[in-house]
């Protein structure tokens, strides 16, 4: 586990691919649960150690994490999430390139519970939610394109369901219409920057999320 930021209220870690975020019905250890164990650790905390979730990335992505390390954080964070202050940028490798090399898309997302999948249209319909995010091309190589994503809202599998129904599924997203899938499992989506004011010292706080180590990555990343 690669601790990027921490301090008294928060813990910010850079999140591998395939790691949950929280426990889920797999029973694997998730994230929390690491982060938990190496405050204990590295502080000598006697008892049950208090870490609050704050927001997730789905199992297959990687990147930036932020948790609270106290209750007075955790209902700060929360609120800052659901009002917007906390400003998320995205870094995505797609087979495709778009038509327009930056653009904003808006689309209405309907997710399936059963399928665990979202569906994305270009009108309202019944029980869609509103969902909007910008894009720009950021670097490419022979075969790939990596764009970065601004989300100007929060909906369940957002930026795959948008790409995807541009044309350019996330590389590695077989649920979203990639023809194969990662060797590791991942798709090629990061979470790779954020950046808010710190809920109690109310300092900027901005950070970057390493690079998966993958030579596209590295290739396909500006220098």
């Amino acid at each position: 586990m690669k601790v990027i930021y921490e301090d008294n209220h928060i813990i910010i870690v850079a999140k591998k691919s395939g790691e949950i975020v929280q426990g889920d019905k797999t029973g694997d250890e998730p994230l929390s649960e690491t982060v938990k164990k190496y405050i204990k650790e590295k502080y000598h905390k006697p008892g049950n150690v208090f870490l609050g979730v704050v927001h997730r990335l789905d199992r297959p992505v990687s990147g930036v994490v932020v948790f609270a390390k106290t209750s007075k954080a955790l209902s700060r964070l929360n609120n800052m999430f659901r009002t917007g202050d906390v400003h998320k940028t995205y870094w995505a490798i797609t087979k495709n390139t778009p038509k327009l090399s930056e653009a904003t898309l808006t689309n209405w997302i309907v997710r399936n519970e059963k399928q665990n999948k979202s569906y994305a249209y270009d009108h309202e319909v019944k029980d869609s939610k509103k969902a909007i995010l910008s894009y720009k091309v950021i670097g490419q190589t022979d075969h790939y394109t990596l764009l970065e994503i601004h989300l100007m809202t929060g909906r369940h599998h957002q930026i795959r369901c948008q790409l995807a129904h541009i044309g350019c599924p996330i590389k590695g997203d077989l649920k979203y219409g990639a023809p194969r899938s990662n060797p590791d499992g991942s798709i090629s989506l990061l979470s790779r920057h954020i950046e808010f004011i710190h809920p109690v010292s109310k300092e900027q706080i901005s950070v970057d999320s390493p690079l998966p180590d993958d030579n596209l990555w590295r290739a396909i990343a500006p220098q």
